[in-house]
C-alpha cells in the first residue's frame, strides 16, 4: 500500500512540474545547460589538459583561449583563477597580463557590440531580465565607475558591458574605463600573487 501511495504522489510531482514547464523554459534550459558543457569542455580541453601535463608555463595559448571565453558574458568561467595558476607557472609575468588584458578587452568588445545591436528582449530571455536591469541600473546611475570596478574586481563584467553596448554608452568612454579596470586587476593579481 505505501508503495502506491509513493507512486502516486511522484506521479502527482510529474505532473505539476510538466505543466508548469513551457516551451521558453524548456530553451532557456537547455541553451544553459549547453553552454555549461562548452565552458566545461573548452576549460578542461585547455587549462585541464596544462594541468594534468603539467604544463602551466607553456600553454599561455590555453590561457588566452580560456580567458577571451571567460568574457564572453555567456560563458561564466573563473578567469581569474587561471590567471593565478598561470602566474605561478614559469611565464614571463608581462606577456601574460597583456594577453589576460587583450583577450578580456577583444571579448568584451563582442559583448559590447551583442549588446548595442541585439533587442532588450532577446537579451532579456537570455541572460534574464532581473540580472540585465540590475547591471543598467548600474550603467545608468554609476556610468564609467560602474564599468572600472566591474571591471577592476572579479565581478560579472561581461553583463555591465554587454548593457553598456544596449544603452549605447560611449564606444571610447567604456573602452577606457575597460582597460583602466582590467589593468589594475591583474596588476594586483600580479602583485599578490606572485
Amino acid at each position: 500500500m505505501a508503495g502506491k501511495d509513493i507512486s502516486l504522489h511522484l506521479l502527482k510531482i510529474y505532473r505539476a512540474v510538466r505543466m508548469k514547464w513551457n516551451k521558453a523554459d524548456i530553451a532557456r534550459w537547455t541553451v544553459s545547460v549547453l553552454l555549461i558543457i562548452a565552458a566545461i569542455t573548452i576549460a578542461s580541453l585547455t587549462i585541464g589538459r596544462d594541468i594534468y601535463y603539467g604544463a602551466g608555463d607553456h600553454g599561455l595559448l590555453s590561457f588566452g583561449i580560456v580567458n577571451f571565453s571567460g568574457y564572453l558574458f555567456f560563458l561564466f568561467m573563473p578567469v581569474e583563477i587561471a590567471f593565478i595558476y598561470y602566474l605561478s607557472g614559469n611565464v614571463n609575468v608581462w606577456v601574460l597580463n597583456a594577453l589576460a588584458i587583450c583577450t578580456a578587452l577583444l571579448a568584451q568588445s563582442i559583448d559590447y557590440l551583442i549588446g548595442f545591436l541585439l533587442s532588450e528582449k532577446i537579451i532579456d530571455r537570455f541572460i534574464g531580465k532581473r540580472r540585465y536591469e540590475k547591471a543598467e541600473s548600474k550603467i545608468r546611475k554609476y556610468g564609467n565607475i560602474a564599468i572600472f570596478v566591474f571591471n577592476a574586481l572579479p565581478l560579472s563584467s561581461p553583463v555591465i558591458t554587454l548593457a553598456a553596448g544596449m544603452l549605447k554608452h560611449r564606444i571610447k568612454d567604456a573602452v577606457i574605463y575597460t582597460v583602466a579596470g582590467l589593468l589594475f586587476k591583474y596588476l594586483m593579481f600580479t602583485l599578490i600573487f606572485r
